[in-house]
This record gives structure tokens, sequence and C-alpha cells, in this order.
């Protein structure tokens, strides 16, 4: 591994910006996708399958993270695209229950306002000016609590293991390499 300073900043620079362009086109997919269709079960089973989704591109990521020269950059570019895809989800999900049912929140939805009030729900800061009103919409909004839960809990954990298992599969040659480069017999 090449660790001059100059190339290690451009690494970490390249990182942010696969990050930011990564998070800056799922948003624009967002706002240009034409959401008319209606809240039915078919938006809870995309949920949910988009969900899925988002676990299985974790996963692909962790994997990618541990094996990876920089596994901290890379833990970096995965949280550029798992977390915005997460919330896009949810955000998708509050926009078409409230085209569906405008009486589900306090007050109507623009795609704006459904991010907004997802990342509200995200960051745990409560409900202000956008709150859940009907039954179906309290119950996505305590499922996206749980889920948050488990993303934050879980998802983290498994990041900072792979990057930690990435630093020492990185660090045991190097050590071999001052031992002599053969382990003792048994």
């Amino acid at each position: 591994m090449d660790g001059t300073p100059r190339r290690s900043r451009r690494e970490s620079r390249r990182a942010v910006v696969r990050s930011l362009l990564s998070a800056a086109f799922l948003v624009a997919v967002y706002y240009l996708l034409p959401l008319d269709s209606a809240f039915t079960a078919g938006t809870i089973l995309g949920l949910v399958g988009g969900i899925v989704a988002v676990a299985l591109l974790l996963s692909w990521q962790i994997r990618k993270i541990s094996l990876s020269q920089r596994p901290e950059l890379r833990a970096v570019e995965a949280l550029g695209t798992t977390l915005p895809l997460y919330l896009l989800l949810f955000a998708t999900t509050y926009f078409l229950m409230d085209h569906s049912a405008p009486d589900s929140f306090s007050e109507p939805l623009s795609r704006s306002d459904a991010l907004y009030f997802t990342v509200t729900v995200f960051s745990t800061v409560g409900f202000g000016d956008i709150s859940p009103r009907s039954e179906p919409a309290r119950l996505l909004a305590t499922g996206q609590m749980t889920m948050n839960l488990l993303l934050v809990g879980l998802a983290v954990r498994l990041l900072v293991s792979a990057v930690e298992q990435g630093r020492s599969r990185q660090d045991a040659p190097e050590a071999e390499g001052r031992s002599g480069g053969t382990p003792d017999a048994p």
C-alpha cells in the first residue's frame, strides 16, 4: 500500500466525491421518478423488498470493506450509498401514502416534505410540524423507527468490524515481514 500523504488525500477526496455523487444521484432519481401510483399492499411489499435490497447491498459492501486496501474509505462510500437509499425508500412510501390518504399526516406532503419527515424520524428529533395522524401512518413511522435502531446499531457495528478486519488483514503481512517471514515451526 502506497501511503504517501498526497496519495492518501487524493484517495480520500475521491471517496468523498463518489459518496456525494452517489447520494445526489439517488436524490435526483427520487425527485424525477413518476410517483403517481396509489399506496397499496404492493407499496409495503416494495418497501420491504427495498429494505431487503439495502441489507443485501450492505452485506456485499461489508465484504468489500474487509478486503479493501483502504477499508475506512470504502466504509465512507458504503454509507454514502446505503443511507440515502434507505431514507429515500421511506420518503417514497410516505409520499405515496399521503397522496392516497391525504389525512395520513398533519399536512399534505410534497416530495421534499416526505424526505424531511423521513429524516426527522431517522434523526429522532421528534415531530413538530409534520406528524402521522392515521393508524397506518403511525405504524409505518414506528416501523421506520425500529428499522432505524437496527440500521444504526447492527449495520454500524458490522461496518466497523469490517474496517477492523481489513486493517488487521493488511497488518498481518507487515508483521510477518518483521519477524523474518516464516512462522515458527510447531
